[in-house]
């Protein structure tokens, strides 16, 4: 079993699932007592979103390169990022650390085309709904047809991350405006919706969505567990 690098607190309400996901999913597929080989290096959350704020993403390039490297030293032969935002330096971090990392749209955008669709919704932070490095890779790599919200739905799909989500709290009329920024995109011909931030499957199951989930938090993990098990099973 290859050992996983994982870069977690972004924030840490998501790296619980992630942790808890690919050792589900390793004890399903080895059986008995079987759990992942992992490393998880833990950042303070509140540092690296005053960073966002300011725009400070080569400061934050900076940090998480340490991180990777620190994962490296520990042995982890490939990287994840628990987060989708901060893929926007993923390539910068794969080329410092020169370990295999695992990009989050990859196993999301193969998740897509497998069920045939071609148009989606992204619901995720500003800063992945708003650049490219995101919607470009889904779009450049793959071919898919990426929609957005409006820029008021976008701003409170933003302030309910940021504001409850990576802070553990979940209440139903934000889970209301999720569903009605979902609607609205159907309407407008998204064929699924991108779950694009990690920790919004916390508050939209596939039974609160008109559309097709892909909840990226979980596909990531589950693609983790197939690159660390590639070979044995």
């Amino acid at each position: 079993m290859k050992t996983i690098g994982l870069i977690g607190g972004l924030s840490w309400e998501s790296s619980v699932e992630y942790y808890r996901i690919i050792n589900e999913v390793v004890r399903a597929k080895l059986g008995g007592l079987h759990s992942a080989q992992c490393l998880m290096y833990s950042v303070d959350f509140a540092e690296i979103e005053a960073l966002m704020q300011r725009g400070e993403w080569e400061t934050i390039t900076g940090r998480l390169i340490e991180v990777a490297q620190q994962l490296k030293r520990g042995n982890a032969e490939f990287i994840i990022i628990c987060s989708n935002t901060m893929h926007k330096m993923a390539q910068a971090i794969e080329q410092a650390v020169q370990i295999p990392l695992l990009h989050i749209v990859d196993p999301t955008a193969e998740a897509i085309q497998a069920q045939g669709f071609s148009t989606v919704a992204l619901l995720a932070t500003g800063y992945t709904m708003e650049q490219d490095f995101y919607k470009g890779r889904l779009s450049e790599k793959y071919g898919l047809n990426v929609l957005i919200p409006s820029q008021s739905q976008r701003d409170e799909v933003h302030r309910i991350i940021f504001e409850e989500l990576v802070v553990g709290v979940i209440k139903p009329e934000s889970r209301e405006r999720y569903q009605a920024v979902i609607a609205d995109l159907a309407a407008q011909g998204a064929q699924a919706v991108i779950l694009g931030c990690t920790e919004i499957g916390l508050l939209i199951k596939p039974e609160h969505s008109v559309l097709p989930t892909f909840d990226t938090t979980l596909l990531h993990a589950q693609a983790a567990v197939e690159w660390a098990l590639d070979g044995l099973i």
